[in-house]
């Protein structure tokens, strides 16, 4: 995920427990131009238990007599539809990804050999399948939805313990007493990245708040990204400008669909547009480094006034405020030089408009 902005299609639950549509899905984030297509992995009964409550925008975007492990139940994907999706997605020139959420589905895609693992933002506080996550030995991509900047570094402190410890803790003491050591946290380095994320479907602007992007940047020291839920592309693309190296933004074959996570994601023609405007302000950023560019030498050259002679001049007069001022003359000293040359003589005759 080095280089340029590691574009994580999102799909999710979108393809509602449908084979073609899930497959749909891979073909559209490919055509796109997205690094990588994601699905989640999971049982709902052991997601959720009978008496869970469902999210506020969950009930606005599903039935509303439907519980939240009835509806998880409709939207799992199907063990046996993985390797070949997977199989699909490497055809079509993308990589393959799901989330756990849970050890046994953990598990289940460690036999699928993917890249690496993206932890989703309720899994954050989830100790047991953090650490299992980091024991894969995969690097890792913690999304920190809903996180206090404690929350988050409790979670990292998580992992920097299962890189460590062929054992889990035995206490939260022992997972502190390890982050303590300095060579424990420098191995979360080139092993595991941060995203920004405000866990509501979709984010109002108000509280998308992408400095907090930053923030995890400069406490903690490691790569960070983005995981968008907002509308549109604008915010994925002002993401990326303030520095974010992975992006994830959810998407779907028809916002209309019913399920809980369509609308606040983009139609394949907005994931397409989203990916192009990502790469063009990724190559806008540039090096940081405030130097001439190469097409710009020939228009300082057209656009810099010179000296230049304001009357006649001759041989051993000296430069004045009457025979000396600037203009464009494509040659001759810039105009910063101008009180330099005053009180100075002439090497030769100048003729009104000559450069200096």
């Amino acid at each position: 995920m080095s280089g340029k902005t590691y574009i994580i299609a999102e799909a999710g639950v979108n393809h509602n427990g449908d084979r073609q549509r899930a497959f749909d899905l891979v073909d559209a984030a490919a055509i796109a131009g997205a690094d990588a297509v994601k699905f989640q992995t999971f049982n709902a009964k052991r997601l959720a238990a009978l008496t869970a409550p469902k999210a506020a925008y969950q009930k606005q975007t599903t039935a509303a007599d439907q519980s939240q492990l009835e509806m998880l139940e409709a939207l799992e994907l199907p063990l046996e539809w993985h390797a070949a999706l997977q199989v699909h997605a490497h055809q079509r020139g993308i990589e393959f990804l799901s989330t756990a959420f849970d050890i046994q589905s953990l598990a289940f895609l460690e036999t699928l050999d993917l890249p690496f693992y993206k932890v989703p933002s309720g899994e954050l506080t989830n100790g047991p399948l953090l650490w299992a996550f980091a024991r894969t030995g995969k690097p890792l991509v913690l999304s920190t939805g809903m996180a206090t900047l404690s929350e988050v570094e409790q979670g990292l402190a998580v992992v920097s313990h299962a890189l460590r410890n062929d054992q889990p803790p035995t206490s939260l003491n022992e997972v502190w007493q390890c982050w303590s050591d300095p060579l424990a946290r420098a191995a979360l380095v080139g092993q595991v990245s941060l995203l920004h994320c405000t866990s509501q479907y979709p984010t109002p602007m108000h509280e998308v708040n992408l400095k907090a992007l930053n923030t995890l940047a400069e406490v903690f020291r490691l790569p960070v990204g983005y995981s968008d839920h907002t509308q549109g592309t604008l915010i994925p693309v002002a993401a990326v400008a303030r520095g974010a190296t992975i992006l994830e933004k959810h998407f779907t074959l028809d916002r209309q669909l019913s399920g809980p996570d369509h609308k606040a994601s983009l139609e394949p023609d907005e994931l397409k547009r989203m990916v192009g405007e990502i790469r063009a302000i990724a190559e806008a950023l540039g090096d940081g480094q405030k130097v001439p560019q190469a097409s710009e030498w020939d228009t300082r050259s057209a656009a810099r006034q010179n000296l230049v002679a304001a009357a006649p001049i001759k041989q051993g007069e000296q430069f004045s405020a009457n025979n000396l001022t600037t203009a464009r003359a494509g040659q001759g000293e810039l105009a910063m030089a101008y009180w330099d040359r005053l009180n100075q003589p002439a090497a030769r005759d100048y003729q009104p408009g000559e450069a200096v």
